[in-house]
């Protein structure tokens, strides 16, 4: 087969959404395809099951209908699709009554930006949204606040005109640690300047949530929900990605329609048609099917320079299990990792091309430049050229060490087309776990830290009291041990009186 016709063999194209997916540079066989094709169609016929309501989080007995937030029609109760759709006009009218001024913090003050308080898919999701699509003329300025690090939080806000600030906190539970501190050091700040937090803030949450209940014994300014079927890493096409999108001033109707639209021809029963059958067979094949390869992300664009990080959860926590559905160890994931084009030739290239083989690339072409003409920066030559240039030399000079690759190429950047990557990269991860037997659907792993994490604190309290009624000693971490019957647990001593020393 000559190089054109494994490149036309390989290469999926769909008009409607303006997708390219080349995988010529996977090196895949129609042999290897034609040996899964079975495994494929009952990946797809498990994804059509979770669509129709079946239970997939079984560890929490919960649906998983991230799907249906962009086709409220398809959820499986009355119930829930008039919900949908009641959030969305309800977001678009508080969007539009902050806006105009309608709702605003005192008489005399409006909105000029909004930060935002969570943590993973409450974070990462909006804030890729949010610089994919940033426009000069948005109406409101977005800031992100997604950790427990002092520091971090104090540079932020000193950052923010909290006068005009309107604050979204955003946590299913509403006992989300780390949401939970961001919120109390907030509320701080606000009652250090004399301002009333309620008159400003808004909260995303489960309903009867610890979070729900503060915020409507205080009078918050409003309440939108995050239902128990919509897990934290495909959140973003609900309100936790489309509030804070629309208040920024993104379009959030052709984000949906083009995660609607992503989500219909992903649906489709044969893998020429489907890009994300073709995409989870591509990862099976470059990981050997045990997850034995990193994906480097690379796309060429400024404005998906946080696309790498959004996806390291949506992939990673998704992927990285160690159970089958049979309880097999498996040890199963796809290692994520990347930043952007051309800045990547300059910083990690060189491994990729001439170190460790432990990897396969997927580069994101953008066609359009910019909105206007762009000047020459050489005779008949652009600075896009030159990024078009970077990205397909980069290819090529991987290609020719043996270093395997996918392209996706989509036309422009706007929010139909970020909606419909989205949708792309969730339907992939869905197919590829049913391929490999996992459950994409949920994260023992996450809430073993969490656990770990809380026993950590219960420790450090113990530590604590045992120094104040000892005080002026140096204490021995194996005598605090030994005392504190936590065997095992000296180094963990040790950290702790470290942070804690004078």
């Amino acid at each position: 087969m000559t190089s054109w016709e494994s490149f036309q063999s390989n290469l999926f194209h769909n008009e409607e959404v303006g997708l390219w997916i080349d995988g010529s540079f996977m090196g895949m066989q129609s042999e290897y395809r034609n040996r899964h094709a079975q495994a494929m169609e009952n990946a797809l016929l498990a994804m059509l099951e979770l669509e129709n309501g079946a239970i997939a989080n079984t560890d929490e007995g919960r649906m998983v209908g991230h799907y249906w937030l962009r086709a409220p029609e398809r959820a499986p109760t009355h119930e829930i699709t008039t919900a949908i759709e009641a959030t969305i006009e309800k977001i678009s009218a508080f969007t539009a009554a902050v806006h105009s001024g309608a709702i605003r913090p005192t008489p005399d003050t409006t909105f000029k930006s909004f930060l935002l308080i969570g943590i993973g898919g409450s974070a990462l999701g909006p804030q890729f949204i949010s610089d994919a699509l940033e426009q000069s003329s948005d109406p409101l300025t977005p800031h992100f606040l997604d950790n427990t690090d002092p520091d971090g939080i104090d540079k932020l806000l000193s950052r923010i005109d909290l006068h005009r600030c309107l604050v979204i906190v955003i946590s299913k539970s509403g006992s989300t640690k780390e949401t939970r501190n961001g919120m109390l050091e907030v509320q701080n700040a606000f009652a250090a300047h004399n301002l009333t937090f309620a008159h400003h803030a808004v909260a995303i949450t489960g309903d009867g949530s610890a979070l729900d209940k503060t915020a409507l014994a205080e009078g918050w300014l409003e309440r939108f929900p995050m239902w128990d079927w919509v897990g934290g890493r495909t959140s973003v096409t609900s309100a936790v990605g489309l509030l804070p999108a629309a208040l920024q001033g993104i379009a959030i109707r052709p984000m949906l329609a083009g995660a609607a639209t992503m989500d219909r021809i992903t649906r489709l029963p044969t893998m020429a048609d489907n890009p994300a059958a073709l995409m989870a067979l591509l990862w099976h094949h470059g990981c050997h099917g045990r997850g034995d390869k990193d994906m480097v992300m690379l796309p060429y664009k400024d404005r998906l320079l946080l696309f790498s990080r959004y996806l390291q959860q949506l992939i990673m926590e998704s992927l990285g299990k160690e159970l089958d559905r049979n309880g097999v160890s498996v040890h199963q994931g796809l290692t994520v990792y990347g930043n952007k084009g051309s800045t990547d030739q300059h910083a990690y290239v060189q491994q990729l091309r001439d170190g460790v083989d432990n990897f396969f690339v997927t580069f994101i072409e953008v066609l359009k430049d910019r909105d206007q003409r762009s000047m020459e920066v050489e005779p008949h030559t652009t600075s896009g050229d030159y990024l078009f240039g970077f990205l397909y030399g980069t290819r090529e000079a991987l290609n020719e060490r043996g270093r395997r690759s996918m392209t996706i190429t989509i036309k422009e950047i706007s929010p139909f087309s970020i909606g419909a990557l989205i949708a792309l990269f969730e339907r992939t991860v869905g197919l590829y776990a049913e391929i490999l037997n996992i459950n994409a659907y949920h994260q023992p792993g996450v809430e073993a830290g969490k656990l770990a994490a809380g026993e950590i604190l219960q420790l450090q309290q113990a530590v604590r009291q045992w120094c104040s009624k000892h005080p002026g000693c140096n204490p021995d971490p194996a005598v605090l041990a030994k005392d504190l019957q936590a065997p095992g647990k000296e180094p963990l001593i040790f950290a702790i009186l470290r942070r804690d020393a004078p």
